[in-house]
């Protein structure tokens, strides 16, 4: 099914209503608390969640190759926000902050769609997602202290905000600490009955009407840190002129929201049964952004949970999600009144809940079961989103894992002797550690051979010595396609020392583009063209006719160390 309003259209035809429709009243309920929760715990109003959830929903929908991605605020990209520092509290340049915010992700979401640059995210290793995302399940505790107990810290950051939040047991406000508690314990409770998914809507109902009912009159309710407006938002344009300063946090936000989006369109076959394009479901997540930025929602994502919620409920297609945007839509209008009069411990309590379930320690034990290097990547990472800016966290996992990238590769790489018996197979042996008078070497490396990988290619070579006369080193390279500009030299070095004793290197199975670098880079010259033998269909063809002009070499009368090979 392709994304867009027409697939939609189409899909209304057939879709089994009796699936979807309440499949997505049941995300539609639920995703009204879940909003103004994701919304309080990026430190924006709560509100601009719950519009989050509504239009990244809708136009999520309409937009990704997903049938069943349900785009909203994820609790990574909420903790993320709420180190954004130009987001944070209600003036009216911080609204626009965040609704520009929102629009700048988008763009840079589309733009990677656009790209069809949907592989990305495969660059991140394990350890730095394990890392990334137990850390924000501990950022989404440790941020909801202050609603849950009443007391507010001045401590710089999380961690020392909590452990003062320990040490003044006497000044929290115990009532709320309770409410809090009920909540927790109705929505673990209410979730193992029929109510499903709804008991999270029913526990922070009940916990606010305790609030009521028992005079609770200190315990914050949401009227009280954010006005909800009657009726659906209005379009505001974006400020331009701060892309400047939230480009970092966009990148941050759109990097997040695709990860957890991939794991999605990885896992979740379509109706079809075809998985869905991942590049298709970037640029949905992007347009779900730019709506948000529009009409005054936080950035949304792809969220395994939402999406797990749509999808358990029944639903069959796409409409189920639009079937959820409408819901959430009616409830803005009809009841934006008793939205006002939700608990803040009792939405606390829900992102506790929420918190403790993103935990994930089966994934923590097997990375650091996996060996040294990937346990600190995970610590490593895990460390760094508690103590610094979640945006900058995220960057540092990026590159961490670019580095881990390049170290892997740099380790993979490996050199063997190929040895071609007589009834025509090829045995594989390690190579010599010193090159043989008169001898000929077929060599064959394995593994890429980006740059940091050439060290360990250049050590695994023969060593050269003033014994090593008349000796000819065949390099296969059949299937390498890009040498690059280190190996190249590392060939040169390897060539010269070679040509020194009165040996040479030939290159066997080079292959057009290769044959282009070494004409270019003047290598073909050094090495001699009658050194080169371009790759063919069959594998070891060129290895072979290699073979035979290195017997041809050998037999012939050396005329001393320096000899010209070419000759």
């Amino acid at each position: 099914m392709r994304p867009g309003i027409d697939a939609a259209r189409r899909a209304v035809g057939d879709v089994h209503l009796r699936k979807d429709v309440p499949a997505g009243l049941v995300l539609g309920v639920e995703s009204v608390p879940d909003g103004l929760a994701a919304g309080l715990l990026a430190g924006v109003n709560p509100v601009f969640g719950l519009y989050g959830y509504l239009f990244g929903t809708l136009f999520g929908a309409l937009a990704t190759s997903s049938a069943f991605m349900a785009v909203q605020a994820t609790g990574a990209m909420a903790v993320v926000l709420s180190d954004v520092e130009q987001v944070q509290g209600d003036s009216p340049q911080a609204v626009t902050a965040l609704f520009t915010l929102s629009f700048l992700t988008g763009v840079v979401m589309l733009a990677l769609g656009l790209a069809r640059l949907g592989g990305v995210v495969r660059w991140v290793p394990n350890a730095v997602v394990t890392g990334f995302i137990n850390a924000v399940a501990v950022n989404i505790v440790l941020g909801q202290l202050e609603n849950l107990t009443g007391y507010g810290s001045d401590a710089s950051n999380r961690v020392t905000r909590a452990l003062d939040t320990v040490l003044s047991a006497g000044q929290l406000h115990w009532p709320s600490v309770l409410l809090g508690a009920v909540t927790i314990a109705l929505i673990v409770a209410l979730e193992r009955t029929r109510l499903g998914a709804l008991g999270m809507v029913v526990a922070i109902v009940v916990a606010s009407v305790l609030v009521e009912v028992l005079g609770m009159d200190q315990v914050a309710q949401l009227r009280e840190i954010a006005e909800v407006p009657r009726g659906l938002p209005s379009p505001q344009l974006p400020d331009l002129g701060l892309v400047g300063v939230l480009l970092v946090p966009a990148v941050s936000l759109a990097f997040v929201g695709l990860l957890q989006g991939a794991a999605i369109s990885s896992s979740l076959p379509n109706p079809d049964g075809e998985y869905p394009d991942a590049s298709g479901d970037f640029r949905g997540q992007g347009v779900a952004n730019l709506a948000c930025g529009l009409f005054q929602g936080m950035p949304v994502g792809g969220s395994m949970s939402a999406t797990s919620i749509v999808t358990a409920a029944g639903a069959r297609s796409r409409v189920a999600l639009l079937v959820a945007a409408a819901t959430m839509a009616a409830a803005v209008v009809a009841f934006s009144g008793l939205v006002g009069y939700i608990a803040m411990p009792a939405l606390a309590g829900l992102l506790v809940v929420v918190g403790v379930r993103t935990f994930k320690p089966d994934n923590v034990r097997m990375v650091l079961r996996t060996g040294p290097v990937q346990a600190t990547v995970m610590v490593t990472t895990f460390v760094l989103t508690l103590v610094i800016p979640l945006q900058y966290a995220v960057l540092a996992g990026v590159g961490l894992s670019l580095v881990l990238h390049v170290v892997r590769q740099s380790n993979r790489i490996r050199v063997r002797q190929w040895r071609f018996d007589p009834d025509g197979t090829v045995t594989e042996l390690d190579p010599p550690r010193e090159l043989a008078p008169g001898s000929v070497v077929v060599l064959r490396p394995y593994g890429s051979l980006f740059f940091a990988a050439v060290a360990s290619f250049e050590a695994a070579l023969p060593a050269v010595t003033e014994q090593s006369r008349n000796a000819v080193v065949i390099l296969t390279m059949r299937g390498k396609e890009d040498l690059g500009s280190t190996f190249i030299n590392v060939v040169r070095r390897y060539a010269a020392r070679l040509h020194a004793v009165g040996s040479t290197l030939m290159l066997a199975g080079v292959s057009d583009q290769v044959a282009a670098q070494l004409e270019s880079t003047g290598t073909a010259d050094e090495l001699g063209r009658e050194n080169l033998f371009r790759a063919t269909d069959a594998v070891t063809a060129s290895t072979r006719q290699a073979l035979e002009a290195a017997a041809g070499w050998t037999r012939r009368e050396p005329e001393g160390p320096g000899d010209d090979v070419s000759t």
